[in-house]
Formats: C-alpha cells, sequence, structure tokens
C-alpha cells in the first residue's frame, strides 16, 4: 500500500474512534520552539525571517502545533481531535529524512486520564490493521515514575530539578550522572569554611545588614548549603540507583513487580501499580509488550506514560508509531493553567509497500 493511499485508510480508522479532523497550519513562530527545547534546538528547524522581522519556522511537530491551536483559540474541556501532514526537521544522522509525514491524535482537556491513554494506544493498534507486517513490539516506558524515583533520592533539590528535566538528554544526563559521581559542583573544602562563617554570625547581630542582606537571611542560605552538602561517596551510590533503575527492562505484566522489587532493594519509599500502564498483556496480536525504564527520552514535552511501536516489514524493523502524555506541554506554552494531554502520531515517511 501507498503512502498515501496508508494515510487514507488510518485517518477512516481514526475517525470511526470519535476523533474530529482538524488543519494545522505549516509555518509558526519559532520562539514557541527554541523557548521550550533551548538554543541549542535551533539548528534542527528551518527557520525565516518574514517582513515584519518576526522569526518564523516550518512545523518541526505537530503535536506543538495542535497544543497552540488549543490555546490559541482559548479552547475549553475535552477535546478529541486528528490531523494528518508533514513535519520539518533536520537531524545529526543524515541519513533520517527531513520532511515526516505523519498522522496524529489527541485528546486534549480530558481528567480521564488512565483510560485516555488506553484509548490512544488502542486507536493506535486499531491503525495498524492498515500496515502489513510479520511481527513487532511495543514498548512502553513512564516519565512520571522517573521523576518519582528522582523525588525521593537524598540529594539536593537543584540535582532533582536538574535530572528530571534533562532526562530526555540522554548525552547531557549522563554527564550530569558522571559530575554526580565526583561532587563536582560541591566543594567540601568551601562548605567547611560555610559553616565556620554560621557558627561565627550566629553570634552576630541579626540585623545587621551586609551586601544588601540582613545576617538572619545569610544564615538561612547557609544553613541550607549546610545540611545539604553531599560527599563523592553518597554521588556515587546516588548514581548507581539511577544508572540501575534505567536498566530495568521486562515484559508489560511483569512491570510493577519488577519495580516495586527495585524500590524495597534500595529503601525506596514508592510502590506502583498497574494503572501506570495502559497494557497489561505481553502479547497484542502480532506485538510483543515490553516495559523499559529508560524509554521516553526522545522529546523533553513527555510528563507520563510513553509508548513506540515497531513493526517488522520485509526484514526491515520500522518505527511506524510513537506517543505518550504531555500534560505540561499547553501552560509551557503560554496557559496560566495545566491542561492534560495524550496524543500519537504514525509515521508514513518509510512506508513504501
Amino acid at each position: 500500500m501507498k503512502s498515501k493511499n496508508l494515510s487514507d485508510s488510518i485517518l477512516k480508522t481514526v475517525k470511526s474512534n470519535g476523533f474530529k479532523y482538524i488543519e494545522l497550519p505549516s509555518v509558526i513562530e519559532a520562539n514557541h520552539i527554541v523557548q521550550r527545547s533551548g538554543e541549542s534546538f535551533r539548528k534542527f528547524i528551518f527557520s525565516f525571517t518574514d517582513q515584519g522581522g518576526n522569526e518564523l519556522c516550518l512545523r518541526p511537530d505537530l503535536t506543538i502545533v495542535s497544543c497552540l491551536r488549543y490555546l490559541e483559540n482559548n479552547l475549553k474541556g475535552k477535546e478529541k481531535i486528528f490531523y494528518n501532514g508533514q513535519a520539518y526537521r533536520k537531524s545529526e544522522n543524515k541519513k533520517d529524512s527531513i520532511v515526516r509525514n505523519q498522522v496524529g491524535f489527541e485528546i486534549i482537556g480530558s481528567r480521564n486520564e488512565k483510560n485516555d491513554d488506553k484509548e490512544i494506544i488502542n486507536t493506535s493498534l486499531k491503525s495498524l490493521k492498515n500496515f502489513n507486517y510479520s511481527s513487532g513490539e511495543i514498548t512502553i516506558g513512564n516519565v512520571e515514575i522517573f521523576n518519582l524515583l528522582i523525588s525521593k533520592l537524598d540529594i539536593p533539590k537543584r540535582w532533582k530539578l536538574r535530572l528530571s528535566r534533562h532526562f530526555w538528554r540522554e548525552d547531557y544526563f549522563n554527564d550530569l550522572l558522571k559530575r554526580l559521581e565526583t561532587n563536582s559542583d560541591v566543594d567540601p573544602t568551601i562548605v567547611e569554611i560555610d559553616k565556620k562563617r554560621y557558627f561565627r554570625m550566629l553570634k552576630d547581630d541579626q540585623s545587621t545588614i551586609i551586601a544588601n542582606r540582613t545576617i538572619n537571611e545569610i544564615l538561612s542560605r547557609f544553613d541550607k548549603k549546610i545540611k545539604d552538602p553531599r560527599r563523592p561517596s553518597k554521588g556515587r551510590n546516588i548514581s548507581k540507583i539511577i544508572k540501575e533503575f534505567l536498566k530495568i527492562k521486562c515484559p508489560i505484566n511483569n512491570a510493577a513487580k519488577v519495580l516495586n522489587k527495585f524500590f524495597k532493594k534500595y529503601k525506596i519509599n514508592l510502590l506502583v501499580d498497574q494503572r501506570y500502564f495502559p497494557i497489561s498483556k505481553n502479547k497484542i496480536n502480532k506485538l510483543n509488550v515490553t516495559f523499559s525504564a529508560a524509554f521516553g527520552r526522545q522529546l523533553e514535552y513527555y510528563t507520563g506514560m510513553v509508548f513506540k511501536i515497531d513493526i517488522r516489514f520485509k526484514s526491515k524493523i520500522i518505527n511506524c508509531c510513537n506517543g505518550g502524555r504531555y500534560d505540561k506541554l499547553i501552560s509551557d506554552l503560554g496557559s496560566k493553567k495545566q491542561t492534560p494531554a495524550v496524543g500519537a502520531a504514525l509515521n508514513l515517511v518509510y512506508w513504501n509497500g
């Protein structure tokens, strides 16, 4: 089936599941992308300047454009939408296509998160009936579980923020773990000096102003630093826990058991159950279903359940579908409140059969 016919068949399947078709603009303001993903992401977009001096770009991602539509049109409540089109993104891998043909579908503004997660995956699976494949795999991850783990670790708040924020940037994340292991941003000598100054200043007049701050304010900051220093051995242990967690990979029906055994081993006060996973069967049709703790790092905006579907076609492994939950994306784009959202995109770019 050619890409155009395949796209039409998928659109019919998605529509039959109660999703409403919408059109998305091909050009958006570049700052929507750069402000979210950082200046380093600019090299991956096709940008230009209009007559008014505004920097615009071809849409590198359909999900962000869909969420911008929801925000800019002041939409409220639940929407089930779908769309198709092309996303344009440069890649460091020269073999990757810069034009990505996709069919996407989303549920936005619904508070029934667990059922919505299942509906998105079920719609993806129904759409797969339009593909000709012999076998494949569904990989499930959950960014929320990773963030819960980080929140329970005995490390400074700044490190928790760093690790959660940069989980999706694998190389940089690994560099952070190396820094954590070597305690590179906390100098033990400085901490000891701070302690001596702290106890000396306790005897001074707390209202005295030093560099526009009272001694009481200075001591409050010292207090946090003194109570929050790390030693290299502690950093190495934390890094070991994180690395071991990210190696967890198992059949989906065993995920909760394996994770809880891990948490118990390291005396981490966490307990997960099957509600964190939208699928409980290890095999659906011709697809094996696997949980991977490390999966979910391909896009910054995922916040919860994430998944991908890889299928075998003519001896090739094709990544045909990716999706997940992104509850903070609309607020990151400018909304004053958080709006739940989950969706998926079927990739047609590699399909020529």
